[in-house]
């Protein structure tokens, strides 16, 4: 599998944010040192459902139900 190397470039206009070369829609860049702080899983609710993000020991992040 090919992997594609995307750039996102930052609107001056909008803070934090950088927008998307396919949507020009703004999207959150949120650092995952920020996200997690000092523990190893956040819940992120979603729609009246809850969805565990979790930082592995590989350094690697999971999604689940």
């Amino acid at each position: 599998m090919n992997s594609v190397d995307i750039k996102y470039h930052a609107d001056p206009g909008l803070n934090s944010e950088l927008v998307s070369p396919f949507t020009q829609f703004p999207i959150k860049l949120i650092s995952s040192e920020n996200l997690f702080g000092t523990g190893k899983e956040v819940l992120i609710q979603h729609r009246g459902e809850q969805y565990h993000l979790r930082l592995t020991r590989n350094d690697k992040l999971i999604l689940t139900k």
